[in-house]
């Protein structure tokens, strides 16, 4: 095999794995999934904030 023959199985491989790719995250028994994941960064709003003013509430007490 000449260096082009592998080059050119290494672009096809590279392809593949690609629409594999887009049809995993494109597929509709993933959606529940990712769904959950899209809320994740909203899900501990209330927990921070709570944290924050006890944080401050400490802060106050010390001093």
């Amino acid at each position: 095999m000449d260096n082009s023959t592998l080059q050119g199985l290494g672009t096809v491989f590279a392809m593949a794995a690609f629409i594999g790719v887009v049809i995993w995250a494109y597929s509709s028994h993933k959606k529940k999934d990712f769904d959950e994941a899209a809320q994740l960064p909203f899900a501990d709003e209330d927990e921070h904030e709570t944290s924050d003013e006890q944080h401050k509430d400490a802060r106050s007490n010390k001093q």
